[in-house]
């Protein structure tokens, strides 16, 4: 496993907690919270096997 692959994998769930923290506080709407996290899966997954 790649340098890169291993920060994917670190820096994927702080973007999707960042997200859901950003819900809690009233800042992000479901909708976007989901699209936020929807997206940072999506964007890991291609880069990861881009790697």
């Amino acid at each position: 496993m790649s340098d890169a692959q291993i920060g994917l994998l670190v820096a994927t769930p702080v973007i999707m907690g960042f997200a859901l923290m950003l819900h809690r506080m009233g800042v992000l709407q479901p909708s976007g919270t989901i699209t936020a996290i929807g997206a940072s899966m999506a964007i890991a997954f291609v880069l990861f096997i881009g790697q």
